[in-house]
């Protein structure tokens, strides 16, 4: 069969569907192809929504467990896996219903199956069926994502080796679990098992967990964390593993390569180490589409490939792999089709750890900006002083803003504590529209609240918050 489009979208995951459904209500005609029954792709099925769904399930038990803090005492919750995974999996339906029933209403096809590449214009789907169809374009979006990277030093066929995605199937708690990286998923998922009752150990190449996190919102989810792990092995990485009867046999070494050597065994490993991108099997020498040497798909500010038709967009064009960058470009991709005035160019893209505490921050770091060489003065508020988080149980926190000392532009924002990932808005905002941190400080906010923090660490930068002492700025 052949059947002929406007656009074309391969992959339909949070970029791909954005763009899809955005293309459509703009005028074209769309065809998505994706192997999976409804949109969402790994983000809506084994990614983000799920993991989202398990970790609030571990932040009711936290609360359980504080709430003697408060006056109330609770039995000690008892995990039924059973019961936990049909949340998961309810959560994840409900949503991936929703986006199927969205491309319906758009009139958005969508084919079920693997797309290649056979020419510029065209590519050649083996259905889920097992048949093949052509469908030939106009335009096409490459939004397929990535893959969770494979470790040498740990290349076992095992279901006592797990992925992100075998992760949250959640077959069982292991009694022990060792989770290799220390990115934000691993520790993400590392937090879950544990409060589910596992033994939980993190070993990580880099001189810290989470890496890339600001030092001062790293120290209090350190602060309310001291128990969550058995151990966090830093400046250490693995150099063989074994399956046994007893588990999986793990050595390290440290990562210079200088030190002695450990080996213990896990029941089981989860492997948390990036991602690779999904751009082989495409086709895309045949388009003439060009790569790096990682398989990244170069685009311009379009998202537009070295082919002038043919766009791309999320985790395949590159860091960071995030849901809403992918979603973002989407969007602009399908306006840049549309023939719209349009650009991807983003001030900051946030990034949320969605442990608990939560930490998350946008525009430049700390590190970042010493980095670079850009100059900053830092004003933070704690949550100690915070007549909201103290009410709530949770003034282990910190908002901390970058501010530029000549012209008072907020530089970077970041937030660590409960909820950080819902106030860091504020922070996106204020960096994209170059606010200085008096606009910040003059906005007035709700009392209490938690996003008071925010106008109270603008106005320390000016030595003028009421709950914090700093001493007055002259001038």
């Amino acid at each position: 069969m052949s059947k002929q489009t406007q656009t074309l979208v391969i992959g339909a995951g949070p970029g791909g569907y954005t763009a899809a459904f955005l293309a459509a209500d703009l005028g074209q005609k769309v065809i998505m192809v994706d192997p999976l029954d409804n949109p969402g792709g790994v983000c809506l099925h084994w990614g983000c929504i799920p993991t989202k769904a398990l970790l609030h399930v571990t932040k009711v038990m936290s609360e359980a467990e504080e709430a003697k803090n408060w006056g109330v005492t609770f039995s000690k919750p008892k995990v039924d896996v059973d019961g936990v995974r049909a949340f998961k999996d309810k959560v994840v339906k409900q949503l991936v219903g929703g986006t199927s029933q969205l491309a319906k209403q758009r009139k958005v096809e969508h084919i079920k199956g693997h797309a290649r590449f056979t020419d510029a214009n065209t590519v050649e789907v083996a259905l889920n069926d097992g048949g093949t169809e052509t469908v030939s374009f106009e335009n096409a979006i490459v939004a397929t994502g990535a893959t969770s990277a494979k470790l040498p030093t740990v290349d076992i066929e095992s279901n006592r080796v797990l992925y992100a995605k075998t992760a949250l199937e959640l077959e069982n708690i292991p009694k022990s679990l060792l989770v290799i990286g220390g990115g934000y998923i691993g520790v993400e998922l590392g937090t879950v098992f544990s409060k589910f009752g596992s033994e939980v150990s993190v070993v990580e190449m880099l001189p810290n967990i989470m890496a890339t996190s600001d030092p001062d919102l790293r120290k209090v989810w350190e602060k309310g964390n001291k128990k969550t792990f058995k151990e966090v092995m830093t400046n250490t990485k693995v150099s063989s593993a074994k399956e046994t009867k007893n588990g999986i046999e793990v050595t390290f070494e440290a990562a210079n390569d200088k030190g002695t050597s450990k080996t213990e065994t896990y029941e089981k490993v989860l492997v948390s180490v990036g991602n690779t991108p999904n751009s082989k099997n495409l086709g895309l020498e045949s388009a003439g589409v060009s790569t790096d040497e990682r398989g990244y798909i170069p685009v311009d500010e379009q998202r537009r490939t070295n082919v002038d038709h043919i766009y791309a967009i999320g985790d395949i064009t590159g860091q960071p792999l995030l849901a809403h960058k992918a979603s973002h470009e989407g969007r602009v991709a399908a306006e840049a089709i549309a023939g719209e005035k349009t650009a991807y160019e983003p001030a900051t893209v946030p990034a949320v750890v969605y442990t608990d505490p939560e930490i998350a921050w946008c525009g430049l770091t700390e590190s970042e900006a010493s980095e670079q060489g850009v100059e900053y003065e830092l004003a933070s508020f704690p949550w100690a002083a915070s007549g909201r988080a103290i009410a709530m149980g949770t003034s282990n926190g910190l908002t901390k803003l970058l501010v530029d000392p000549k012209t008072e532009r907020i530089l970077g924002v970041g937030i660590a504590g409960k909820e950080a990932g819902e106030l860091i808005s504020e922070g996106v905002l204020a960096v994209e529209m170059a606010a200085q941190a008096k606009d910040l400080s003059l906005s007035v906010h709700p009392h209490p609240t938690l996003s008071e923090t925010v106008m109270e660490a603008a106005e320390a930068f000016y030595g003028l918050s009421t709950h914090v002492y700093r001493p007055r700025k002259k001038g």
